[in-house]
């Protein structure tokens, strides 16, 4: 069957365009699927310090231009639309998008990423996009000076509180658990600054305010204790979610909701490869999603070769 075209890629985060990159320097006529920005999470962070090849860190958004303009070069073709469902046949996928296009394919890489988790607390939904935030990299100039919370003691909510002192705000990083998540590193960095302070073993009861956030209420785990942060901005940090419903039925997914791949980032149908978030056992690095997207890429195009 002549297709639309050889590659459909879900998800233009740094998976999805290394794996763009890859099948289309293979001779595969490949396009690459984005609902928002290229570049996905890439485009919200600032400073990235992990990423080799970049001894000073590289900013965000541009490593997503670099890495945008390199698979244009090789010729990946960017379509603005958001995948709604996949249907697999034996020569072909189908997917269908929101907007109501049917696009057909002989390949498929996975490569939607994750959305933050909620707190699931009072206050929350009606606050959001008034004083609750999920990414102080697009938000937190709004709150530029004030005293704020961040939830989650992980690698990305003591970003998130580095990043607000750098705005003039006050932070109080509150942990569920125990002990901060995040690599010593971003411990060591935020206990130099006295903007920061980090509370453990606390949970959040719920936000209030009525056209903007005005305080949080927390409760420690072990004594039951009750405090209110006079806060007036929360920025949520509590871990990520696969984006992977429109995929439910289709390939074997973990009870978490990702992918079940195999080594070569095979998923459960042949011809549909999984790569970055939504894989089984991903890291959640930028590093690793990159190397996903080659080996998923390679894995498609050794499959589609042997399909002639």
């Amino acid at each position: 069957m002549v297709t639309d075209h050889d590659v459909i890629v879900i998800g233009a985060g740094c998976a999805g365009l290394a794996a763009g990159l890859y099948t289309a320097r293979s001779g595969f006529d490949t396009i690459v699927m984005e609902k928002k920005n290229l570049g996905g999470e890439l485009a919200s962070r600032q400073l990235i310090e992990n990423y080799p090849g970049f001894p000073d860190g590289v900013q965000g958004p541009e490593l997503a231009t670099f890495m945008t303009k390199q698979a244009e070069n090789y010729g990946v073709e960017f379509v603005t639309d958001e995948a709604a469902s996949i249907k697999s046949k034996e020569s072909y996928k189908m997917v269908r998008t929101v907007s109501g296009d049917t696009i057909t394919c002989k390949g498929i890489v996975l490569a939607t990423g994750s959305h933050p988790r909620l707190l699931g607390v009072p206050g929350e939904k009606e606050l959001t996009g008034k004083g609750v935030f999920y990414c102080a990299t697009c938000d937190g100039p709004r709150c530029a000076g004030k005293y704020v919370m961040v939830a989650g003691a992980g690698d990305s909510g003591l970003t998130e509180a580095l990043n607000l002192v750098k705005l003039g705000c006050k932070v109080t990083v509150v942990e569920f658990m125990e002990k901060p998540k995040a690599s010593q590193i971003m411990q060591d960095r935020c206990a130099e600054n006295d903007n920061i302070e980090i509370i453990c073993n606390w949970k959040t009861n719920s936000i209030s305010g009525t056209d903007w956030v005005t305080g949080v209420e927390i409760e420690n785990r072990a004594t039951g204790e009750k405090r209110t942060l006079n806060v007036e901005g929360v920025f949520i940090r509590v871990g990520q979610l696969s984006n992977t419903d429109f995929v439910k039925g289709l390939v074997n997914m973990a009870p978490n909701g990702q992918v079940i791949v195999d080594q070569n980032m095979q998923s459960s149908v042949p011809g549909i490869v999984a790569a970055g978030d939504i894989r089984s056992w991903s890291p959640a690095q930028i590093s690793t999603g990159v190397g996903d997207g080659v080996t998923a890429a390679m894995t498609l195009v050794r499959y589609l070769n042997t399909r002639g």
